[in-house]
């Protein structure tokens, strides 16, 4: 109760710090920052694709909106809601408070059920004694509490940015294929994809956890044990993968994807329909048509390529992603969860319009395994390279674009320091994981 106690303690005052904060983003100036709100999560340009809709004219005319017409639809009017002697835009400010609340709690939820389903298979495997026992949160609480009070989470939630939006979609798709509920874990999904596309590749985690279950330790200690027991042993239960929630959710999924293609091309009746929505949000995303820096490595680099070879350079970077779907798959089948996170990390990377809220939603998912990675190297390292990064990238934007005492090499370094920040993370991550898992088979061997 105690622990409890505390949790919902600090839960409030991170609420308590992003009202506070609302009321200052003049000063904080947070919406123009490249680093935190991006072509396609700026609600500054929601703003501008709504004006343009209420005044009879297609929201993607000209190159300012290229999110969906749903988000459109939703937060549109709470650009223009006012409420005297408030700040623009509160109400939208307000709904990503709620938005960040409701991703910790779902984040929370999700990492209890994943220490539970984990505890009981270390009972199960006689190695109860590497349970943690102390009385520290859980990887559930901590988590939760990551979400909320990381820096990179904040400064999204109140610097105009629909980047919470997206997170919550991507944790409750999560939430419900942990939970095997296959209607939430569908919804969660569809609407993730159409948001941002990238979350697309998540759904083989998602099949992996409603076949599988929450992640465990690897299928092939329960069979070696299962082998060498004898008739006074008892069998260990070997999780086959189950088919039926499966179906559940390709059927929901098709269901929840038609009924989302219908509302758009209802709301874009005559605008373009359909055929306009696909070309301009992900039509948009893949062709990297806006070369406006961000903290990614690609538009530095389509902005040098010449034009003969950027269809190239556009495949082999948007299909680098999908080559390592299904290795990263087979190694960690077992872990749906952290395979989740290593797709969200990589996304994150190598996406065409990265924004810092993505990696507040990985660093968040990483609390899920505090205990697995505990001896993980490189963590202080990795610390002070994320605190080097956010401190440096504002200084070096203002040098390059306000003072013109730097160039675009200034900027460039910081995002090409960020992504060898996230590959070393995903690196030592998965390698500590891995050798989780070997000390678990020594440990049940012994």
């Amino acid at each position: 109760m105690a622990k409890m106690r505390w949790f919902w303690v600090w839960v409030l005052a991170s609420l308590f710090f992003r009202l506070v904060l609302i009321y200052f983003p003049k000063n904080l100036n947070l919406g123009s920052r490249p680093e935190v709100a991006t072509p396609l999560t700026s609600l500054r340009r929601l703003a501008e694709g709504y004006w343009l809709k209420q005044s009879s004219i297609s929201p993607y005319s000209g190159s300012m909106y290229h999110g969906s017409p749903l988000l459109l639809s939703v937060l549109g009017p709470l650009t223009v809601t006012r409420f005297e002697g408030q700040p623009n835009h509160v109400a939208c400010s307000l709904l990503f408070v709620i938005a960040d609340f409701i991703t910790a709690i779902l984040i929370r939820a999700t990492g209890e059920k994943l220490q539970l389903a984990y505890s009981q298979s270390l009972r199960s495997l006689n190695l109860a004694k590497l349970l943690e026992t102390s009385e520290t949160l859980s990887a559930g609480d901590i988590a939760g509490l990551i979400y909320l009070w990381n820096p990179l989470t904040i400064v999204t939630c109140v610097g105009f940015s629909t980047s919470p939006i997206e997170n919550l979609m991507v944790v409750l798709s999560l939430y419900g294929a942990c939970s095997r509920l296959a209607p939430l874990a569908a919804f969660g999904w569809v609407i993730a994809s159409h948001l941002s596309l990238y979350p697309a590749i998540l759904i083989v985690p998602i099949i992996l956890l409603l076949g599988y279950g929450p992640d465990t330790p690897p299928r092939k200690l329960f069979q070696q044990r299962n082998s060498g027991s004898n008739e006074k042993d008892p069998v260990l239960p070997v999780n086959l993968f189950s088919w039926r929630p499966v179906v559940h959710f390709i059927l929901w999924a098709s269901f929840w994807s038609a009924y989302v293609l219908v509302l758009c091309s209802i709301y874009l009746k005559q605008y373009g329909g359909l055929s306009e929505m696909f070309k301009r949000t992900h039509g948009f995303i893949l062709t990297v048509e806006d070369l406006s820096p961000n903290i990614g490595v690609l538009w530095y680099f389509f902005a040098e390529v010449f034009d003969f070879f950027r269809d190239f350079f556009l495949i082999v970077f948007h299909v680098n992603i999908l080559f390592m779907l299904f290795p990263l798959a087979i190694r960690l089948n077992h872990r749906p969860c952290f395979l989740a996170f290593v797709y969200i990390a990589l996304s994150s990377m190598l996406k065409s319009y990265p924004s810092v809220g993505d990696s507040a939603l990985y660093l968040a998912l990483l609390g899920w395994f505090v205990y697995e990675l505990a001896d993980m190297q490189f963590s202080f390292f990795l610390f002070c390279g994320y605190v080097g990064v956010i401190l440096l990238s504002p200084v070096m934007h203002n040098l390059w674009i306000w003072r013109g005492t730097g160039n675009a090499n200034f900027y460039y370094a910081t995002a090409m320091a960020y992504a060898c920040l996230q590959i070393i993370l995903v690196v030592e991550s998965v390698s500590a994981m891995l050798h989780h898992d070997r000390m678990l088979r020594k440990q049940s061997t012994t």
